[in-house]
């Protein structure tokens, strides 16, 4: 009674499996543990990023252990630590949001984003009934996709869902590194991650890979606050998570592996073993059925081949930098993220988390290919976050070595910002590239509006070979009048991607049947080749009547594909 001086506050009690760790601070902010992030100074994004040693106060001195901060600092330190970690999280993902948005419209749609725009505006009926003949890994995508098409169906709505996701992963690799180091590592690392031209790409393409990544990220960073402070709830919020994220696409299951190592890595107790055993039990029980359900259907993947050194490489380069400048920079500060590791500021280490999640998918995944071909640098975009992290780590460790003053630290953010800057314009020739319309492997637009411009109502089109249908599908307007001549039963009463079609001989007299003057227009895929064409029996069987019947008069191709007039011989 009567003291004047500092009020002493009790020690908070140790949460079993965090060696004692402290909770969050107010609000729940990412970096807002005071062990989690060094006071900064006043002053906005580049004063609350000019942070000094974890555990000690603005002048580099230990605070006083167990003593309440004065009315003038104590909420003036919180606010200012949540500020800098709001800015450190929301600065990548406005970003992010800008460079998603920039050239969104690239005027036509690609094979596999004509997949997802025709199947989400079937019914929910006809959905279930494709998932149930091909299809059924995408199954979560196409009804989410369901739901947004049926606000507004056009290239630009199948491909916003893309953007906001990318832009949340963004903010959630930022707050994961302001949670495991410190705000000015998460602003640099989702910094990185937006500046990626390979995250660009999908940012801007109307398929579930960008919102894999975001479920990847968020189960990443409720892992580290499950572990940090264990609870039904935040395990049970991990398994759910993951287990979504896994239904949107199977091969995100192997997060589980990532984090399991990171678990072993940064020797958890066993009471957050139990916990996480639990959820990711949890999650995989929850993938089981669709895992075994897709096997019948892995005719879809059939084309793709062992892969090798060069798909390491460009899965290197998709991850590090297309640039070898670029890709260089970024894995020296990754080695020198792990080689010279930051002090730990809580229950997980960076490297821990970091560089599992960027390596343990990709090598399961290979390896697993050997035996069944299905490794594509589209299926491991979740697991580019690590390497993002990994690089700003390193390069906080090499600008913190700059002898400057504590005043003086704001320089030290502003040049890791300013090296992100200097990468993405080294990338942006690459960045240019991603939003034209060649960026993909096809031009579908381009070859329906050929149709469009040369075909008359009353003449007859033919498809080679029947998944070209895709052109009709995504752009139906240009082949209004036109008659299918293959097409036995479309494709949402058949349940297929592409629909069903007539056996020769039923070809056979339908071109019989047409006029003598009748004019047949071919829409060919010029990336199957004529030798796989040959090599399928209906196909061939489609090429030799029609030849037999008809001849050439003329063609016009464009990337991808080719429109060609036949005639009566």
């Amino acid at each position: 009674m009567g003291r004047t001086g500092p009020t002493v506050r009790r020690p908070a009690a140790a949460d079993p499996g965090t060696g004692g760790l402290p909770g969050p601070g107010p609000g729940g902010l990412p970096g807002s543990e005071p062990d989690a992030e060094p006071d900064a100074e006043p002053g906005g994004l580049s004063g609350g990023l000019s942070d000094g040693p974890p555990g000690r106060e603005p002048d580099g001195l230990p605070g006083p252990p167990g003593v309440e901060p004065g009315p003038s600092d104590g909420p003036p330190r919180r606010g200012v630590r949540r500020r800098t970690a709001a800015a450190a999280v929301l600065a990548p993902a406005a970003l992010m949001l800008a460079l998603g948005l920039w050239g969104l419209d690239r005027g036509t749609m690609w094979r596999d984003e004509s997949a997802t725009f025709q199947v989400a505006r079937r019914s929910l009926p006809e959905i279930w009934h494709l998932l149930g003949t091909i299809d059924a890994v995408h199954g979560l995508y196409y009804l989410l996709m369901h739901a947004v098409l049926a606000v507004r169906d056009d290239e630009l709505a199948l491909r916003v869902p893309s953007v906001l996701a990318t832009a949340a992963t963004a903010a959630l690799v930022g707050a994961i590194g302001c949670r495991l180091a410190r705000p000015r590592v998460g602003l640099w690392a989702g910094l990185l991650y937006a500046t990626t031209p390979f995250v660009s790409h999908y940012a801007q393409e109307g398929r579930s890979y960008a919102l894999v990544a975001t479920g990847a990220a968020l189960a990443t960073w409720l892992l580290i606050r499950a572990v940090e402070h264990p609870s039904y709830g935040r395990w049970t919020g991990y398994g759910a998570v993951v287990g979504i994220t896994a239904l949107l696409h199977e091969f995100a299951i192997l997060l589980l592996a990532a984090h399991g190592l990171t678990l072993l890595l940064s020797r958890a107790a066993w009471r957050t073993w139990r916990g996480w055993g639990c959820a990711a039990s949890a999650a995989a029980l929850a993938l089981l059925p669709l895992a075994l359900f897709s096997q019948g259907q892995s005719g879809q993947v059939s084309w793709i081949r062992t892969p090798g050194p060069e798909e390491v490489e460009a899965l290197l380069r998709a991850f590090a930098g297309p640039g070898d400048t670029v890709l260089t920079g970024t894995l020296l500060l990754a080695a020198v993220a792990l080689l010279a590791p930051r002090p730990r500021t809580g229950a997980l280490h960076l490297g821990a988390v970091a560089l599992p999640l960027a390596l343990v998918p990709p090598v399961l995944l290979y390896a697993a290919a050997q035996w069944q071909p299905l490794f594509l640098d589209r299926y491991l975009l979740f697991c580019l976050a690590g390497v993002p992290l990994l690089a700003a780590a390193g390069a906080d460790r090499v600008l913190g070595l700059l002898p400057l003053p504590p005043r003086g630290r704001p320089a030290v953010a502003a040049a890791g910002v300013a090296v992100v800057a200097a990468a993405f314009a080294g990338q942006l020739p690459e960045q240019e590239r991603e939003r034209l319309p060649n960026s993909r492997g096809d031009e579908l637009a381009r070859t329906a509006a050929v149709v469009g411009r040369v075909a008359r109502p009353g003449d007859a089109v033919l498809f080679l070979p029947l998944h070209e249908r895709r052109v009709a599908l995504a752009y139906p307007r240009d082949f209004t009048g036109l008659r299918d001549l293959t097409l036995k039963r479309s494709p949402a009463a058949s349940g297929t991607l592409f629909g069903e079609e007539v056996p020769a001989a039923e070809l056979r007299a339908r071109l019989a049947r047409l006029p003598v003057s009748g004019r047949v227009w071919v829409v060919s895929d010029t990336n199957a080749g004529d030798r796989w064409i040959r090599s399928q029996r209906a196909e061939h069987a489609k090429t030799t009547v029609l030849g037999e019947l008809y001849r050439e008069e003329s063609s016009v191709f464009v990337r991808g594909g080719a429109v060609s007039l036949y005639v009566r011989r």
